[in-house]
C-alpha cells in the first residue's frame, strides 16, 4: 500500500517564506550587534579639520622615512615589549601608544630603555592578544614616527 504524499499548501509556503526571512534577520541582528560593539568611534573628530593638516602628516612621514630608522616590536612573555631598533641614535628617546585594534577599548602608554646593540626595553607591560602600537623616536631635533601590529 502506498501513501499519497501530503499536498504543498500555502500554509507550508508561508512557513518557508517566515522561516528563510527569520534567519536572515537573526544574522543580520547578531553581526549588527558585534559590530557596533567592536566599533571605538571615529578615527577623526572633524575630518574637515583632518584634511587641513593633512598635508603636514605627509611631510613628517616623508621626514621619518628619509632618517632611515627602524623599530621592530616584539612582546616577551612576562609582557614587557622588546623594540629592534636600526640607525637609531643611542642618546634616542623612544615612548609608544598601544591600543587594541578591536573588542573593548583599551591603551598603553609605553617607554623604553636602552638594552645596548640597538635593543629597548619597555618598562612598562601589555596584556596578551592584538595591539596596535604608535611608536615615537626623538633624538635632538629629529623626530621618527612608525605604526606596527603586536600578537
Amino acid at each position: 500500500m502506498t501513501s499519497k504524499p501530503a499536498p504543498f499548501t500555502g500554509k507550508h509556503m508561508a512557513a518557508v517564506f517566515i522561516g528563510g526571512f527569520g534567519v536572515v534577520i537573526a544574522v543580520n541582528l547578531v553581526m549588527a550587534s558585534y559590530a557596533v560593539g567592536s566599533f571605538h568611534g571615529t578615527v577623526v573628530d572633524n575630518s574637515y579639520v583632518a584634511s587641513q593638516n593633512y598635508n603636514g602628516w605627509i611631510h613628517k612621514a616623508e621626514a621619518s622615512k628619509a632618517l632611515g630608522w627602524q623599530a621592530i616590536p616584539q612582546r616577551r612573555a612576562d609582557g614587557r615589549v622588546v623594540l629592534e631598533t636600526l640607525a637609531v641614535p643611542a642618546e634616542a628617546a623612544i615612548t609608544a601608544e598601544a591600543e587594541r585594534p578591536l573588542g573593548a577599548r583599551e591603551a598603553a602608554r609605553l617607554t623604553f630603555a636602552p638594552q645596548g646593540q640597538g635593543r629597548w626595553l619597555s618598562n612598562e607591560t601589555l596584556g596578551a592578544g592584538r595591539w596596535q602600537i604608535h611608536i615615537a623616536i626623538r633624538a635632538g631635533v629629529q623626530e621618527w614616527a612608525g605604526e606596527s601590529a603586536l600578537r
